[in-house]
């Protein structure tokens, strides 16, 4: 079995609740979850119809129907290189071809890692709980508003750096709250690969990452708080976490008088 898709080569027919797969006239087995090529999708904040425009042409119409992830294509590079084949996995989680690659890992762009810095017009979906975390966390330590992003040694999603909940650069100290979301499914299986991966890049630079998680979410590290919401004394705990982590002294330069 690939990529953990019951869709087998001359297995029964799978469909997904999706759309893609078997046909409804040919599925003989239907999942009540989006094929691992849509879930990737949606861990990556991307569309099916971004990823077709990457494609070669010939293979446009396969790829639209495509439910695994480890299945190789031809690609376009966007930066216009050569040609490559790579599997949508690489795709929507790597750096491009060889050549964005080689300039990925170029010296240069190591010297950068641990910079914290804004990336104008990045899009991310920011909970009202995620806010509130933030609010409070404003009320007792000083939080930069002008950095929103952190460079790091390789690539995340295609991309040399990451975008944390929020950033205590003086601290070197990422904060993430973490939720299952409306249908449960949210920082579990694919994104809780995906969360492991982006602590690592970040432990990699220099940076620490502190989680809150809720909704039921088990530990996902040494700093984890598991809590059933927002509250005053979870971030009680998140500053310990800080003092823990970086000091007391270094917490005393980021700490809000009274």
């Amino acid at each position: 079995m690939n990529d953990d898709t019951a869709e087998v080569r001359g297995a029964s027919p799978v469909r997904f609740s999706c759309g893609h797969g078997a046909s409804g006239e040919e599925a003989l087995v239907t999942l009540r979850r989006e094929c691992p090529l849509c879930m990737l999708l949606g861990e990556t904040k991307r569309t099916r119809s971004q990823l077709l425009a990457k494609v070669a042409p010939a293979r446009r119409s396969a790829l639209a129907r495509e439910t695994r992830i480890g299945e190789e294509y031809e690609w376009i590079c966007e930066r216009g290189h050569s040609r490559y084949r790579a599997s949508v996995r690489e795709v929507l989680t790597g750096p491009g071809c060889q050549k964005c690659l080689a300039n990925a890992q170029a010296p240069g762009s190591r010297f950068e890692g641990g910079v914290a810095f804004m990336k104008p017009g990045l899009k991310t979906r920011t909970s009202m709980t995620e806010q509130r975390l933030r609010v409070l966390l404003a009320e007792r330590i000083r939080l930069p508003h002008r950095v929103n992003a952190v460079k790091i040694n390789r690539t995340f999603y295609g991309k040399p750096e990451v975008w944390p909940d929020i950033l205590v650069p003086a601290l070197r100290i990422a904060i993430e709250y973490d939720d299952p979301g409306r249908d449960g499914t949210a920082h579990r299986g694919l994104k809780e690969v995906s969360d492991r991966e982006k602590d690592a890049a970040l432990a990699e630079v220099g940076w620490e990452v502190i989680r809150v998680r809720a909704g039921g979410l088990d530990e996902l590290g040494a700093n984890s708080i598991v809590c059933s919401g927002v509250t005053a004394a979870v971030v009680d705990r998140v500053i310990e976490h800080l003092r823990r982590i970086r000091g007391e002294e270094a917490l005393a330069r980021v700490l809000l008088a009274g």
